[in-house]
Formats: structure tokens, C-alpha cells, sequence
């Protein structure tokens, strides 16, 4: 695992939207990250942490 994963799952548990939007820009896994993490945030934390290590 390198450096900037190990970032990017840091920032997946603290701010799902932010670590999606690093590793995949703006786009469809964004706009879900975002609606999940408005409604729970567990969901969106969990979505965000399979985009980063997929």
C-alpha cells in the first residue's frame, strides 16, 4: 500500500465526499458518496472506502 492510498483511506473515514472526489473526480460515485453521507454516515463512509481500494 502506498503513501497516497493510505491517504486516501484516511480521508475516506473523515470525509468520504472529499477522498471520492480526490480518486475519482466529479461524476456519478461523487453525487452518491454525497446523497449517502447526507442521509447516513456510514453508508457514505463505507461507499467512499470501496471507491478508494477498488
Amino acid at each position: 500500500m502506498d503513501f497516497n492510498k493510505l491517504i486516501l483511506v484516511i480521508l475516506a473515514i473523515l470525509l468520504p465526499p472529499v477522498a471520492v472526489f480526490l480518486h475519482r473526480g466529479i461524476g456519478q460515485d461523487l453525487v452518491i458518496n454525497i446523497l449517502l453521507c447526507l442521509f447516513f454516515w456510514i453508508p457514505g463512509v463505507l461507499h467512499a472506502l470501496y471507491v478508494v481500494t477498488r
